[in-house]
């Protein structure tokens, strides 16, 4: 038996699916790596696999995280962010940058300005929750 109340729309329909999302983390990338707010970010990824490499793996997580097709997990077998991000030293400074170089790609895309301020703030529980160091 149905109750026939139909469930909200996820936050990944409500950006309007892939092709923006793809935007938003592409936008995004090109952020870290030319915007002095992205340099505390930029500076991780010098440490790790690059930023080409995670253009893709964070479209794939977001789209999962955000309520869509869940790629990055089946690839991984595992979608947890902190688990993801264990051997990454994320202070304060570093969530700021990245919140900051999201909020600028989102004002260079074509997220839907009524739903930017709900998806920033799924984006701040989220990368508040990866502090690992004063």
């Amino acid at each position: 038996m149905t109750s026939g109340a139909t469930r909200p729309p996820s936050m990944f329909q409500q950006i309007g699916g892939e092709a923006p999302l793809r935007r938003l983390v592409n936008a995004f990338y090109d952020i870290v790596e030319t915007h002095p707010d992205g340099a505390p970010v930029h500076a991780l990824h010098q440490h790790g696999f690059g930023v080409a490499h995670l253009r893709e793996a964070q479209f794939e997580f977001l789209c999962g995280f955000l309520g869509g097709p869940r790629y990055y997990a089946e690839r991984m077998g595992h979608a947890n962010l902190r688990q993801m991000h264990a051997h990454v030293a994320i202070s304060q400074e570093e969530i700021v940058s990245w919140l900051r170089c999201m909020v600028h790609a989102i004002e260079a895309t074509d997220i839907p300005m009524d739903v930017a301020p709900k998806l920033m703030q799924h984006l701040t529980r989220a990368a508040e929750a990866l502090k690992n160091r004063p």
